[in-house]
């Protein structure tokens, strides 16, 4: 009878998993024509963003849906509630990875009639890229439990602020050069620190990984290098 449930729980494990690869996978693509669409100012390819924001929101509420009922039907605990529960944390920062893609693209739209300010839309699909590729590297600790990937993932989000903070340095220099550059400056200015934040939830799903994995979360605070005071609320 035990290893019948056993069984069963792993089945459902293993298919909400799947939903997370899969949320995972749309969430990749979204960085990457986020950036993409700003760096081309392809007002389409921004559209296709923030309209498929909806995929990547109806499979969090699948997942959410799959893990409680695995809760109530298994009763997991100890390593197997765990598990459940990390899964779900992991979705939710997704989720949130994707809201910040979506507000991206809206504000490539805002973008488009205005000129380019020298080389910052290249940057910032740069810093996405980077991004993307620690969410594909996150994404894989998961699948393998591979706490010392995850805690790489985890360091890796340093590069990430500094190309946030070498974006913010040129954001101020465009602007004090030129007022006419404070609109574009501003709304890329909030893009940057939508990206740095995509960093800081694939760092979160990192750790996350590792507690998944160890049992315990990380010893060491979390690497920042964000040395700007500017507070921003994207959209």
């Amino acid at each position: 009878m035990n290893e019948h449930i056993s069984s069963a729980y792993d089945r459902d494990l293993e298919e909400i998993q799947t939903l997370v690869i899969k949320m995972g996978g749309l969430v990749e693509v979204a960085i990457l024509n986020a950036g993409e669409a700003l760096a081309k100012r392809d007002v389409a390819l921004a559209e296709s963003v923030r309209a498929g924001d909806k995929d990547i929101d109806a499979l969090e509420m699948q997942i959410n849906e799959e893990a409680a009922r695995t809760i109530a039907l298994r009763a997991p605990v100890s390593k197997d509630l765990r598990s459940v529960l990390t899964t779900l944390r992991i979705a939710a920062s997704l989720e949130r990875i994707g809201d910040y893609a979506k507000n991206i693209a809206k504000r490539t739209t805002t973008l488009v009639d205005i000129p380019p300010i020298n080389g910052t839309d290249t940057a910032l699909k740069r810093m996405s890229r980077e991004v993307q590729v620690m969410l594909k590297d996150v994404l894989d600790s998961y699948l393998r439990r591979d706490a010392v990937l995850a805690e790489d993932v985890r360091q890796r989000d340093q590069e990430v602020d500094q190309m946030y903070n070498a974006l913010f340095r040129e954001f101020l220099t465009f602007m004090m050069e030129d007022p006419r550059n404070i609109t574009a400056c501003m709304h890329l200015h909030f893009m940057a620190k939508n990206v740095e934040r995509m960093g800081d939830l694939v760092t979160n799903m990192a750790e996350q990984v590792i507690y998944l994995s160890t049992g315990e979360m990380p010893d060491e605070a979390r690497p920042k290098d964000d040395q700007t005071a500017f507070v921003s609320t994207p959209e």
